[in-house]
């Protein structure tokens, strides 16, 4: 690989981890939102500190939850049987 191609493959490395991160942030967003109204809707009105809390681990496991292969789970591809 040359040296243009690493350069290449590193500008696209940081294009990505930039996008990945407002995903990140965008998802955490509309979670907080979805806290919020769903609180409301129950008839709760939590603070400020309770719904980013909740809005962050929720965020955090989808996020987690995505980036978790489910061939793993599935059996696919094991040779224990």
């Amino acid at each position: 690989m040359s040296i243009l191609g690493s350069f290449g493959a590193l500008v696209a490395s940081i294009v990505t981890a930039g996008v990945m991160l407002g995903f990140a942030i965008l998802s955490f967003f509309i979670t907080v939102f979805i806290v919020q109204v769903g609180a409301g809707l129950a008839g709760y009105t939590p603070s400020g500190d309770f719904v980013v809390l909740s809005a962050a681990l929720l965020a955090t496991g989808a996020i987690v939850a995505g980036a978790t292969p489910m061939a793993g789970l599935s059996g696919v591809g094991s040779t224990a049987e």
